[in-house]
This record gives structure tokens, C-alpha cells and sequence, in this order.
């Protein structure tokens, strides 16, 4: 999963240190066996208000959809700075509701500043909703417990913990609970006034935004208005009014308090300042789309040939060749391909079906072309074990792979963003003339455990956008070409240097990944 840690140790454990683990997880598992998830209150069901009519989203919105009647109009946001405006411009907008659903909240400077102006947006009177996985939600508990204590915010949490802090207790109910744990919401969706929506692959944060002094992620979001806009909204209700989340209030229950608002409040104020201070504030004065965006000059593509999809907020409960909706509507796309196929997928674990659809593709003689993260950009080692397996077969069925660079150290910032890079993109370019953007890798986990989400959109000027940033992140500068040789022996090459195995890998990269290479793990990833 994004943000797992892993490790391994080179020297023996002191015995003294592996009876405590040993005592730690008994302790971890009975303090787990006292936390048990109560039953969920029953809550009316819930539906996005009307789409706004009023306000400067609908006057930017309403006269376009009008002059393009029956299409949505979509736009590709690659640069972290711009999908950042995009998400403070529409918090600071909306008149009527703001609806959030992500896997990832950072406490850090763009998830504070993003809070603040939600918090904002209910001061206003807007209706906010926010539902957050609540593997990361957990470590914010009390924030989120805080903003909901406003008349005009709701957070509810997916698959949540009983427990509300402590590592042993969360380490105890993944102990003991994994089974119902180990499924997770990887959906991303911002809605503003039910006029535009953001989907892809973004979470909330410094990294996603190319805001972090350290590596930033490749991303790729898709700006969207017209019908489509409702689409996404009536998949928020499904989610917001399944079984599947509990209202905040109902785990931590006493700690939506005036005073814990308050205290928030002084602490999003004072990110506003470290905003106003820093650098990154430059680079959103500085960046033309930032600028054109606040000049109301964002360009749209308009088609009527789109589709929106997701899978179940209940998929855990499926039979598993059920419950891959993304998988289902994807697959029959890839097959139809009859000149190119692009697949960008950070966590890239295709497994034998995967690996022999896309080898099949490519022998119909459609150029099949795969951009994933290098073992030493991958944030993951594990995952890229589970890759590793299937690299030369597809190679050996003439099927190309090139390799994300790791960043270079610190990031640098600049109008193109930050130096510092990993994959995080989710994305396809079929043929020259359609594109699917949103959160799900082609792995295992996306496909049987986590929900995803994404958009498939026919219009070619997309798909040559799309097809530009894959040329510009597959070019020598960032990513090397993963080939072959006479003896088909594994090169990579930047068409400076050769190497013979991962390039810049640590040891510890290494061992973990062919670790994970030979266990039977490979559901997991």
C-alpha cells in the first residue's frame, strides 16, 4: 500500500529485544480484542444538493455547458501547482457544497491550507462533506473530529478502526482483524458546487502538488464539468450512504468540541502565513496556468463520448471475479486497441492474465508501451518485487517498458515543479483517441481489494496530451528503456550508461523486492 514501511534487519535481534516484540504483540492483540467496532448508527440517506446556480462557478460553468449541449468538458492537470489552484480556487468559490473523498489527508501545508478554506466554505454556509479511508485518517482523528463539529461538516470514515490512537492498538486490530481491514477506499473526487469535479490520481498533500522540499509524485488529475460532474456526485452519495463508513461523531464520540474547532482554527490561520512565506506561494504567483486559471481562461475539450466508473463501496463483499468494475469496463477498451496502447501505472504487478492480455494486444500489432517506477523511484520496494516477474515476459512478447528515475535529492522548485519525482499517475491512451485517467494500478490490489475509480474519455486531443506526457516522462532524461539483449539478458539505458541490473537501487530496495518476488504474496500488492 502507498506509504507502507519495510525493512529488514542485517544483524541478529537480541534476544532481550525479540521478547519484547513478542510481549508488544500480545499486548497489541488484547488491547485489540477490547476495541470492537460497534454497530453503525442508522443515518438517513444523503444526497448532493442541486447543482449550484449562483456564484462564479456556475457563471464559468452554466454558458459552456449550454453552448455544448449533451458533452462534458474535460481538461488533463499534470502540473501539481495548477491541480492545487484548482482545488483552493474551488473551495474558495463554492456557494453551495463542497463534497471531499480521498485515501490520503496530509498534515502539512497544502492539506492544512485545503482544510482551511473548506473550513471557510462552512463558515459561508456551504454544505461540506468529507470521507476519508481510514487507514491514514486514524493519525488525524482529532482535526477531522474538530472540523466536524461545524454545523456545515460531515466526515465520515471508510472501514474505520474501533481504536482511535496508538500503534499498539492499531497493530493489534490489523492483527486480528485483517481480513475486513485489508480493504481500503482508493477513490480521490473533489466536487464544488456540483458544477466541477476533480478525479485521478491525486491525494491531498505537499508530495501530490509538487509542493514538497523532497520528491514530489508524477500525477495526473482530470478537470471535469458538464454531465459527467453528476455522475461523480450520485458515486459520492453511494459511497457517503453505504455501510461501509461510520460517521466520525460516532467513533470519537465528546471530541467534536468548540474548543478543539477553535484550536484548529489557529492552526490552519497559521498555515496561511507559512503559505504566504514560502516558496512554493512564488511558484503559484509565478505558474501561467496558476494565472490563467484565476482569469477564468481554463480551456476544456468537450466530447459526449465519456464514461465514469467505480467500483462498489461494498466490493470486499463480491465474488472476486465480480468486483473489479474499473477492470470491466477497462479490459474490453485495451482489447479494441488497434494502434497504440499506453499504460501508466506506478505499482505495476500485471500477473499472468494481465501479462498475457497485453502481450496478446501487442501481437495484434498494436505498440504496447508501459511506464512504472524503477525500483529505486518506487516508494513501494515490495511492489516492485511482484513486478519483477512479469518484466521479461512481457519484454520477450515485444511488449516496451521503460522505468521512472528516482529524484536526484532535494527538490528545487520551479515553474515545471520539483526536480524530485515518483510515479503516482494512473493512466491509458488507447489508439489516438481515447484516454482513462483515474486511481487504479494495474495490480492485484486495485483490482481485488481496494475500490477505484476512473473516467474514460474519447477525444483526441487528449489523447495527444496524454501521449505528450508519457514521450516526456519515458524520455532518456527521466526514465530508462528496459530491453533485452542478444542473450536476453535485462538492460536498462538512458542512452548514456547501460546497467546490467536496477539502476541506483539500495541494498535494502533489493532485498525487498526479491523477497517479495518469492513469497506467495502477490494478492497483496
Amino acid at each position: 500500500m502507498h506509504g507502507s514501511g519495510y525493512g529488514y534487519r542485517d544483524t541478529p535481534e537480541h534476544p532481550g529485544a525479540f521478547l519484547f516484540r513478542l510481549l508488544a504483540i500480545a499486548m497489541a492483540a488484547l488491547l485489540a480484542a477490547c476495541a470492537q467496532l460497534p454497530p453503525r448508527i442508522d443515518t438517513p440517506p444523503e444526497a448532493s444538493l442541486p447543482a449550484a446556480t449562483e456564484g462564479v462557478i456556475a457563471e464559468r460553468t452554466v454558458p459552456a455547458e449550454a453552448a455544448h449541449p449533451g458533452q462534458s468538458g474535460f481538461r488533463l492537470v499534470g502540473n501539481g501547482a495548477e491541480a492545487y489552484a484548482l482545488r483552493a480556487y474551488s473551495a474558495h468559490a463554492a456557494t453551495r457544497s463542497l463534497d471531499i473523498q480521498t485515501y490520503i489527508w496530509h498534515d502539512d501545508l497544502t492539506g492544512r491550507m485545503l482544510a482551511r478554506l473548506a473550513l471557510q466554505a462552512a463558515d459561508r454556509g456551504v454544505r461540506v462533506r468529507i470521507l476519508a479511508d481510514d487507514l491514514d485518517a486514524r493519525a488525524k482523528n482529532t482535526g477531522l473530529a474538530a472540523l466536524d463539529a461545524h454545523p456545515h461538516i460531515e466526515v465520515r470514515l471508510y472501514n474505520p478502526m474501533a481504536s482511535r490512537s496508538g500503534t499498539l492498538r492499531k497493530a493489534g486490530e490489523f492483527g486480528t482483524g485483517f481480513k475486513r481491514l485489508n480493504h481500503r477506499m482508493h477513490n480521490k473526487s473533489w466536487i464544488a458546487d456540483g458544477r466541477m469535479a476533480l478525479v485521478g490520481g491525486r491525494n491531498l498533500g505537499n508530495e501530490y502538488f509538487a509542493a514538497s522540499d523532497g520528491p514530489n509524485f508524477v500525477d495526473l488529475d482530470l478537470l471535469m464539468v458538464g454531465p459527467v460532474v453528476a455522475e461523480v456526485a450520485r458515486n459520492f452519495d453511494l459511497f457517503w450512504n453505504s455501510p461501509s463508513n461510520y460517521p466520525i461523531a460516532q467513533l470519537s464520540p465528546g471530541e467534536d468540541t468548540p474548543e478543539r474547532m477553535q484550536a484548529l482554527r489557529t492552526v490552519l490561520e497559521q498555515a496561511a502565513a507559512d503559505l504566504h512565506s514560502s516558496e512554493y506561494a512564488s511558484v503559484l504567483r509565478e505558474d501561467p496556468k496558476v494565472q490563467q486559471l484565476l482569469e477564468g481562461g481554463t480551456a476544456l475539450h468537450w466530447s459526449p463520448r465519456w464514461r465514469f466508473v467505480s467500483d462498489d463501496p461494498l466490493k470486499a463483499t463480491l465474488p472476486l471475479e465480480q468486483r473489479s468494475e474499473v477492470v470491466k469496463v477497462l479490459l474490453p477498451e485495451m482489447q479494441r486497441a488497434s494502434g497504440q496502447l499506453l499504460v501508466i501505472s506506478p505499482y505495476f504487478v500485471p500477473g499472468e492474465r494481465g501479462t498475457a492480455e497485453l502481450a496478446a494486444i501487442d501481437g495484434r500489432g498494436v505498440a504496447v508501451r508501459v511506464l512504472t517506477n524503477s525500483l529505486a523511484a518506487n516508494d513501494v520496494a515490495a511492489v516492485h518485487g511482484g513486478y519483477s516477474r512479469y518484466r521479461r515476459p512481457l519484454l520477450e512478447q515485444g511488449v516496451e517498458v521503460w522505468e521512472l528515475k528516482p529524484s536526484d535529492g532535494p527538490a528545487q522548485f520551479s515553474l515545471k515543479g520539483s526536480s524530485g519525482s515518483s510515479l503516482h499517475t494512473k493512466a491509458m491512451v488507447i489508439d489516438d483517441s481515447a484516454v482513462f485517467v483515474g486511481s487504479y494500478n494495474l495490480d492485484p490490489r486495485s483490482t481485488s481489494l481496494n475500490c477505484e475509480q476512473g473516467i474514460l474519455v474519447e477525444h483526441p486531443a487528449l489523447a495527444a496530451g496524454l501521449s505528450a506526457l508519457f514521450a516526456q516522462q519515458t524520455s532518456p532524461a527521466h526514465a530508462w528503456h528496459v530491453t533485452l539483449d542478444a542473450q536476453g539478458e535485462l538492460r536498462w539505458s538512458d542512452g548514456v550508461q547501460v546497467w546490467t541490473r536496477d539502476p541506483e537501487a539500495t541494498a535494502t530496495q533489493r532485498a525487498m523486492s526479491w523477497l517479495m518476488k518469492v513469497l506467495p504474496l502477490e494478492s497483496q500488492l
